[in-house]
C-alpha cells in the first residue's frame, strides 16, 4: 500500500529528481517558514525610522495599499506553486512555463535577491540586540557601523550551522520563532494601545510631513512606502521548500496565502500601536530622529513605555523574530542554489547539489550563501540600505515570474487541474500583479538624495570604496542590478548558452 510520503515522492520523480533532502514539514511547518520569511518584526524594525521620518503617522496607510498589491501576487504564485511543488519557487516556475535562458536569468536574479536580503536581515539584528544587551547586561556596545557589521557577521555564521545541521531543526526554531513573534508583537501592541496611547488618531492623516503640492508629496510618500515594501515578501518560501513538505501541492498554496494575511494583521495592529504609543510632541520625535539623537525609534517607543523588565522581554521577543527570520531566508535562499545547481545551472553545480547523507542538507550550498551574504557587510553602511537594494531585486524577480506565467497563461496554461486553481480569474489576477510589480520596481530604482531619505543613493555613499569617474554617481540599486546582470550574462555566455537543460541531463553532466 502506497503511504503519503510514496505518492509525494513519486509526484516528484514526475520532474526528473529522486527524493534527497528530507520531507519533514507539516502544515503548520510550511506557514511558519513563510511567514517568517516575511516577519513583519523585521521588515518593521529595519525601516520603521525610514517610514516614520519621511510621512509621519500617515506611512501607515502604506501597510494595506502594500498587503493587496502583494496578495494578487501571492494568489498568482499559489496558483504555480500547486502545479509545480520543486525546490526554487520562481526559477522552477520559469523554467517549465517559459524557456531555458529566461529560467537561468530569472533564478540568477533570485538568488543574489535572497543573498541580499540574508545580508538585509542579519544587519538587522544589531539594531535590537545591541540595546537588549547594553539593558540587561549594563554594557556599552556602540551602534556605530563597524559594531553593527561586527554582530551581524556573527548572527550569519550562527545561521548558516544552524542550516548545515537539518531542515528539521531549521523547523523547531522556525516555528518556536513564530510562536514568539505572533503573540509578542499582537499582545504587546494591545498594551501599548490601551494604556499607552500618547497620540490622537489624527496623525494618521497628517500629510503635513510630506511637504507642499501633489508631486512631493507622492513621491515622499512612496519612498516612505519601503517600509511595507521590505516587509511583504518571500511568501513564496513554501514553494521553495516544497520538496521538503507532506503534500506540497495542497499544502504550500495555503501557506502562501496564509502568509499574507496573517502578516498583513499583525503587522497592521502593531503599526498602529507603536505609532499611537509615540511619546511626547510628534514633530520633535520625528526631529530627534532626523537629527541622529534616536538611533534606534522602535527601541526608544518601548523603553519610553514599558517598565525596563518588560521592554527587554518584549526586545527579546522580538530578537527572537529577527534571528528566525533570517534563519528562514536563508533556508529558502540555500534551497534555490540546490535546485539550480541541480539543474547544472551554477558554477561548481557538483558541489552545489550534493546532498550529506546523514544530515540531508547541500551543505556546500548553505556555506556558499553564506560567504555571499557576508560581501555586502564589508561596505556596510547600514541595514535600511542593504534591504531596500534587496527589495528592489525580489520585486524584479516576482516581476519576471509573472512574465512568464502570463505568457503561458495565454497559451492556454494551465490544462492540468491542481489542489489550488484561480480558474477564469487567473488571467486578472497574473496582469494585475505584474502591473502592481512593474509600478513598485520603477519606485525602487527612482534615484533619491539625502533630502527624501537617500533610498537610492550614489556609489559614493559607501564607505571604503573609491569609484573612479562617472561610475561614482551611479545609483547603488542600478550598479549592483547590473553588475549582477553583467556577470551572469558573461557566465551563461561562457558555460550556459549549450548547457543541458533538463534535469536528467544535468544529472549524467555531473556524474
Amino acid at each position: 500500500m502506497e503511504t503519503a510520503h510514496d505518492a509525494d515522492v513519486r509526484d516528484l520523480a514526475k520532474f526528473g529528481y529522486k527524493q534527497e533532502l528530507r520531507r519533514a514539514l507539516g502544515v503548520y511547518s510550511s506557514f511558519a517558514v513563510a511567514f517568517s520569511y516575511i516577519s513583519p518584526s523585521t521588515g518593521i524594525f529595519t525601516l520603521f525610522i525610514l517610514g516614520i521620518s519621511l510621512a509621519g503617522g500617515f506611512f501607515w496607510w502604506s501597510w494595506p495599499i502594500v498587503v493587496i498589491g502583494q496578495l494578487i501576487i501571492g494568489l498568482n504564485f499559489a496558483e504555480v506553486s500547486s502545479h509545480f511543488p520543486v525546490a526554487g519557487s520562481v526559477y522552477q516556475w520559469t523554467k517549465y512555463l517559459s524557456n531555458r535562458t529566461y529560467s537561468w536569468f530569472t533564478g540568477w536574479i533570485y538568488l543574489f535577491a535572497g543573498v541580499l536580503t540574508v545580508a538585509a536581515v542579519v544587519a538587522t539584528v544589531p539594531l535590537v540586540l545591541i540595546p537588549l544587551l547594553n539593558s540587561v547586561f549594563g554594557t556599552s556596545i556602540g551602534t556605530d557601523f563597524d559594531t553593527e557589521r561586527n554582530v551581524a557577521a556573527l548572527v550569519l555564521l550562527s545561521t548558516t550551522l544552524l542550516s548545515i545541521f537539518g531542515v528539521r531543526l531549521v523547523a523547531i526554531v522556525n516555528n518556536t520563532g513564530v510562536v514568539f513573534e505572533i503573540l509578542g508583537m499582537v499582545v504587546f501592541a494591545l498594551i501599548l494601545v490601551l494604556f499607552y496611547h500618547h497620540q490622537s488618531v489624527s496623525v494618521f492623516t497628517d500629510t503635513s510631513y510630506l511637504g507642499s503640492g501633489f508631486n512631493a508629496q507622492a513621491g515622499t510618500f512612496l519612498a516612505a512606502m519601503f517600509m511595507s515594501l521590505f516587509v511583504i515578501y518571500g511568501f513564496d518560501t513554501a514553494s521553495t521548500l516544497a520538496e521538503e513538505t507532506k503534500n506540497p501541492r495542497r499544502e504550500a498554496p495555503r501557506a502562501v496565502i496564509a502568509a499574507i494575511i496573517g502578516a498583513a494583521i499583525i503587522g497592521a495592529i502593531f503599526l498602529f500601536a507603536v505609532v499611537i504609543a509615540i511619546p511626547g510632541d510628534m514633530s520633535k520625535f520625528i526631529g530627534d530622529i532626523n537629527a541622529g539623537k534616536i538611533p534606534f525609534p522602535l527601541v526608544t517607543i518601548i523603553e519610553s513605555n514599558f517598565p525596563g523588565w518588560a521592554a527587554n522581554i518584549y526586545l527579546f521577543v522580538v530578537f527572537a523574530a529577527i534571528y528566525v527570520c533570517c534563519l528562514a531566508i536563508q533556508t529558502s535562499t540555500i534551497r534555490l542554489a540546490f535546485g539550480m545547481a541541480r539543474d547544472g545551472k551554477l558554477p561548481v553545480s557538483r558541489a552545489l547539489s550534493s546532498v550529506h547523507s546523514g544530515l540531508h542538507t547541500p551543505i556546500w550550498s548553505c556555506i556558499t550563501v553564506g560567504v555571499l551574504a557576508g560581501l555586502p557587510l564589508l561596505y556596510y553602511a547600514g541595514a535600511a540600505l542593504i534591504a531596500i537594494g534587496a527589495t528592489g531585486m525580489i520585486y524584479l524577480s516576482y516581476i519576471l515570474g509573472n512574465v512568464a506565467i502570463l505568457l503561458a497563461r495565454l497559451r492556454g496554461w494551465p490544462k492540468e487541474d491542481a489542489p489550488f486553481k484561480l480558474g477564469q480569474w487567473g488571467l486578472i489576477v497574473n496582469i494585475l500583479g505584474l502591473v502592481w510589480g512593474v509600478l513598485m520596481e520603477i519606485n525602487f530604482l527612482w534615484p533619491r538624495n539625502a533630502v527624501v531619505g537617500g533610498q537610492n543613493p550614489p556609489l559614493s555613499a559607501l564607505p571604503k570604496i573609491t569609484i573612479p569617474g562617472f561610475l561614482s554617481n551611479v545609483p547603488i540599486y542600478e550598479f549592483t542590478l547590473g553588475a549582477i546582470i553583467v556577470v551572469g550574462f558573461v557566465y551563461w555566455v561562457i558555460a550556459q548558452r549549450t548547457a543541458p537543460h533538463t534535469a536528467a541531463a544535468a544529472a549524467e553532466a555531473r556524474a
